[in-house]
């Protein structure tokens, strides 16, 4: 099953995709890192992150670029990926990254994913309404990001979306 959890910057998503998790997965889970510790900000995050799976029995794995080369040890109950635009960002502008290959390789990644457990809930983000004017580079990754949550929307079993903190139902076939 797939899952696709959205939402603006701050607005909950990641609380409530541990939440749905959790209430799917009642037996190993893995918490799949995205973010590269760069900066004050990325340590807080980070550590803000960790607080919130404390006690829930997540394994994690810090993976920053090329999913699809992860080898796991074993089957999972659930898996949360958290999340797809730090991944995306990773693959297009680190220099391990996939580069202009980031779209094939992140759902590439997340195809290999989805056989390693019953339950994968992919956190993602809405970067697309602020409506401010952006440099080319800003502009590929934003449209990237789009097609990526398009693809995954499609492909999903269920998608929500976070507003303000409150979990709205984008579609649900489960």
């Amino acid at each position: 099953m797939l899952i696709l959890v959205t939402g603006g910057s701050a607005s909950g998503k990641s609380a409530h995709a541990e939440r749905i998790l959790c209430s799917r997965a009642p037996g190993a889970r893995l918490y799949l890192a995205t973010m590269q510790p760069f900066g004050r900000t990325a340590q807080y995050r980070i550590e803000r992150h960790r607080k919130l799976r404390a006690g829930k029995g997540f394994e994690t794995v810090e993976r920053t670029t090329d999913l699809a080369g992860l080898r796991l040890q074993k089957r999972y109950d659930g898996i949360l990926l958290e999340d797809l635009s730090n991944l995306l960002a990773n693959e297009i502008y680190a220099p391990e990254g996939a580069g202009d290959r980031a779209h094939e390789a992140i759902l590439s990644g997340i195809a290999r994913l989805e056989p390693a457990c019953e339950t994968l809930v992919v956190v993602t983000n809405e970067v697309f309404s602020d409506g401010l004017p952006y440099d080319a580079q800003t502009i590929r990754y934003i449209e990237t990001l789009g097609r990526l949550n398009a693809a995954l929307a499609e492909r999903a079993d269920a998608v929500y979306e976070s507003v303000c903190g409150i979990l709205c139902t984008i579609r649900e076939g489960i």
